[in-house]
């Protein structure tokens, strides 16, 4: 069974190897964040275009998107109903108001994974400064060893 060492016990390329590691811990949930909240933003940006179906903009003229650059005209036919993006390539047709309900159901799941993975990210964040600094006084330690050995060979 792996057994904890402290820091100040390894030597330096060690150090160097753990501080490289958590490098890439700190940068894969940085990222895994990032990603959670372009998803989220989405997620709200489509719960906000909820709010601009009601009976007033029924039978407008409209641009449908296709894909991220190609959009065709449209007329809005039902402002009761709508598709939701699933997932995979699936879609759901639901009422408005359910589809605020799973909107926020979403939203409010990646709040929470977000909150889950920020301590983790802070926790790593400060393990790899406490290695930076254990690092830095050990170069200090043998730059200073160094020093003393060269004045006593000149000597």
């Amino acid at each position: 069974m792996a057994q904890a060492v402290p820091a100040g016990e390894l030597p330096l390329p060690q150090l160097e190897l753990l501080k490289g590691q958590l490098d890439q811990e700190v940068e894969f949930l940085s990222s895994s964040i990032a990603q959670l909240k372009v998803v989220q933003t989405k997620y709200v940006e489509a719960k906000d275009c909820l709010n601009v179906l009601n009976k007033s903009n029924e039978g407008k003229d409209l641009l449908v998107p296709l894909t991220s650059s190609m959009y065709v005209p449209g007329k809005l036919s039902d402002v009761e109903r709508v598709l939701i993006d699933i997932g995979t390539g699936y879609y759901v047709e639901k009422s408005a108001d359910d589809a605020r309900d799973f909107f926020k159901r979403k939203i409010d799941f990646l709040t929470k994974q977000m909150e889950k993975i920020q301590p983790a990210l802070q926790e790593k964040h400060a393990m790899k400064q406490a290695v930076v600094e254990v690092m830095s006084q050990k170069i200090q330690q043998l730059t200073a060893l160094g020093a003393a050995q060269g004045a006593t060979t000149k000597a």
